[in-house]
Formats: structure tokens, C-alpha cells, sequence
């Protein structure tokens, strides 16, 4: 099964930390949904047959585009790519966007799933991050989707700003919990170079939280979640375990990238990997559209995956999951070896309990988690 992700880059202001590719100029609008419906027809072929089980608009801001725009889309791709019988499909979109009429229009095509970009539930904190919208917005877009009948409901929230309280951290915690959302994504903020809070930062306007602090939020917020039943299935996602959803409500797309399966990017700056290949869209509109509309030519570039990339890509990802590391496919995958590289290293972290062995799957331990990305580095094959 594969992935299909659509990158629309509009946004009406752009947040401080992000540094995703995106545009303030909606003026574009009607040439970039023309370049996309050519790329789609471009690559139609791509997954060889695969039936795609999940599909994923993220951004910038996808709930910029209206209903027409969005069923143009879904007109296009299900007529040209291969559908399994019940795909999830997540829209992202920002809470004040999702206005009673604007929901009830994407009721009206095949979303089932929404990802709501919150961040936070204090108004001084979304005024620092450049939001547009206040957390009284944020709590009324999850009521609203609620009662349009889109329960399968994600939020993100954001956590390690600066001068963040602990006792901000867990106000934020705890209103999700009353919201009861089927799914929540937590993001440490991070100081991506070239975004204005990297150039805040540089020049001494904001102090970044400690690693001590960073760590007690992380571990604040998997502590409060888990005893209100939501699965920790991946470093920064919970999934809500109901009656019906035992396992958690996991999001399928999200998984999919972390478990390996093919997907296939769509959009300026979008990414694609086919198992073989990973390849980029160039990250511009103006160059995309260029490309596209008056020479029906993909703006991309890509690298063919060696064996080093393709075990270090395995390790990465698998590992950042609470399944973590089936040695039984790692052999199989990269042949004993590689595997016996992969155990020698392993060793300290076994011992430290950092990482387990359990029933032939390698898995990052809660005292693992925070500093996984050090585990993870020793544990690629440079």
C-alpha cells in the first residue's frame, strides 16, 4: 500500500519557526491547482499498480483552498491513480479557518480524518509563534468539527517555547484531554535556521529552553496522555485507544512513512520515495508553475538510495516507533552482517536500558525517548 501526499504552500502569514516552503500570495492559486493536475497526469503511473491507502493535504495551509478547488483535486487523482476501498484522508487545516460553513462543504467530499494546527491554548504564546488565531478559535473548530460529524480529530501542540511555564505546558496538556481528540501530535520547538526565530534567537531576543526543562515537559506530557489511554506510538504521536479502537487511532499516513511504504509527493517542495529513489519538487510556486503549465515538465530532482542510505533510513525511522526494529527483517533486508554491525552497537544501550530486545524487535525504552536522535546517531552506518 502506498502514501499520496498534496503540498499546497499558501498561507495567509507564516509562523516564526516554520520553515516548511510556503506563500503568502494566493494570486497563484488558480496556476498552481493547473501545475498540480498536470503533475498528478505526469505521474500517474509512479506506484506501478500499488493501491494508495492514505492520502495526506498538508502545507502551508490546505484549508486556504475552497470546496471546488478540493474536488477538482479528488476528481483528478481518483481518476488517475489506483484507491484502496476505505483510504484515510487527512486535510490539515488552521482552527479559524474551520467556520460551520467551511466544514460542512468538506463534509461533502471523501475527508475523514483532520489534522487542526493548534500549537497552543495561551494567547500570549500563539501571538509570540505569529498564529492568526486565539485559543478560544482553537476550541471551537474541534466543537465544530464534532458536531459536522468529523470525529476523527488531530491537534498539534507545540511545547519548549521560551518562557514557557510547567504550568503552561500542562494547561495545554489538559485542555486536549477535555477536547477529547481521537489523536495529538507534540513538537519540542525547534530553531530551523533561516525562520525568524532562528535570527531572534541569534541575536539574544529569545532564550531557548534548557534540556532538563525540555525533558520534564516531554516527559509531563507522555505521562498525562498514556494515563488517559492514548497509545505513545511514535516519538511525537499519540493515538486515543477506544472500545473500537483498541490499538489506538493511530494516523495511517503518518505510519506509513515510519513503517517504509511507498508515497508519492505532489506540489512544489514535495518529497516522493519509491523504495529505490527519493526525489524533491523544486521549492517555489513560480518555478513549479513555469515548469508545469507551459512546459509539461516536472521540476524535480532526486538520488538514487545506496544500501549505507537505505539501512540508515531503515534504522531512523523504525526506531522512532513503539515496534521498533524487527531484526528478522533486518537481516532479511540487509543481510547478517550488517545485522551482527547492528547488535555490536546496539550492546550500551541494552545495557543501559535505553533500548530493549523484546521478542526479536529492538525499541527505544521511556529513558531512551528524549535523547533518541543521539541513539539513533550511533547506530547509523556511517
Amino acid at each position: 500500500m502506498a502514501g499520496l501526499y498534496i503540498h499546497v504552500p499558501f498561507c495567509v502569514k507564516r509562523c516564526i519557526y516554520c520553515d516548511f516552503y510556503s506563500n503568502t500570495d494566493m494570486g497563484y492559486k488558480d496556476d498552481y491547482l493547473r501545475a498540480v493536475l498536470k503533475e498528478m497526469e505526469i505521474r500517474r503511473d509512479y506506484f506501478k499498480g500499488e493501491e494508495i491507502k492514505s492520502v495526506y493535504f498538508g502545507g502551508g495551509t490546505p484549508s486556504q483552498l475552497n470546496a471546488r478547488d478540493l474536488e477538482r483535486l479528488f476528481d483528478y487523482m481518483y481518476n488517475l491513480f489506483p484507491f484502496s476501498s476505505h483510504p484515510e484522508i487527512t486535510m490539515e487545516a488552521n482552527p479559524d479557518d474551520l467556520s460551520d460553513a467551511y466544514i460542512a462543504s468538506l463534509r461533502t467530499l471523501p475527508f475523514n480524518r483532520i489534522s487542526i494546527g493548534i500549537q497552543s491554548f495561551n494567547d500570549k504564546q500563539l501571538a509570540f509563534l505569529n498564529r492568526r488565531h486565539t485559543a478560544t478559535d482553537a476550541v471551537r473548530s474541534v466543537f465544530r468539527c464534532k458536531e459536522a460529524g468529523l470525529d476523527n480529530i488531530s491537534i498539534d501542540l507545540m511545547y519548549g517555547l521560551p518562557g514557557q511555564l510547567a504550568g503552561d505546558w500542562l494547561h495545554d496538556i489538559e485542555k486536549a484531554i477535555e477536547l477529547e481528540v481521537a489523536h495529538l501530535s507534540a513538537y519540542h520547538l525547534t530553531y530551523e535556521e533561516g525562520t525568524p526565530i532562528y535570527r531572534m534567537s541569534r541575536e539574544g531576543n529569545v532564550k531557548p529552553v534548557d534540556d532538563e526543562t525540555s525533558e520534564s515537559f516531554f516527559r509531563m506530557l507522555k505521562d498525562r496522555l498514556e494515563k488517559e489511554g492514548f497509545l505513545h506510538y511514535e516519538i511525537s504521536n499519540f493515538a486515543k485507544c477506544t472500545p473500537f479502537y483498541p490499538d489506538g487511532r493511530i494516523s495511517f499516513h503518518n505510519a506509513s512513512y515510519w513503517n517504509g511504504a511507498y508515497y508519492m509527493g505532489i506540489g512544489p517542495s514535495a518529497h516522493s520515495y519509491d523504495g529505490d529513489t527519493r526525489s524533491w519538487n523544486v521549492s517555489s510556486v513560480s518555478r513549479y508553475i513555469e515548469a508545469l503549465n507551459e512546459r509539461s515538465e516536472l521540476p524535480a530532482e532526486s538520488e538514487q538510495l545506496d544500501e549505507r542510505t537505505k539501512y540508515n533510513d531503515f534504522v531512523i525511522t523504525r526506531l522512532r516507533t513503539r515496534w521498533g526494529i524487527s531484526l528478522e527483517e533486518l537481516e532479511k533486508t540487509f543481510g547478517k552482517e550488517r545485522k551482527r554491525w547492528f547488535m555490536a552497537k546496539s550492546e550500551p544501550f541494552l545495557c543501559s536500558k535505553r533500548l530493549k530486545n523484546e521478542d526479536g524487535f529492538v525499541k527505544i525504552q521511556s529513558d531512551g525517548l528524549f535523547v533518541s536522535d543521539a541513539i539513533m546517531r550511533e547506530l547509523m552506518y556511517v
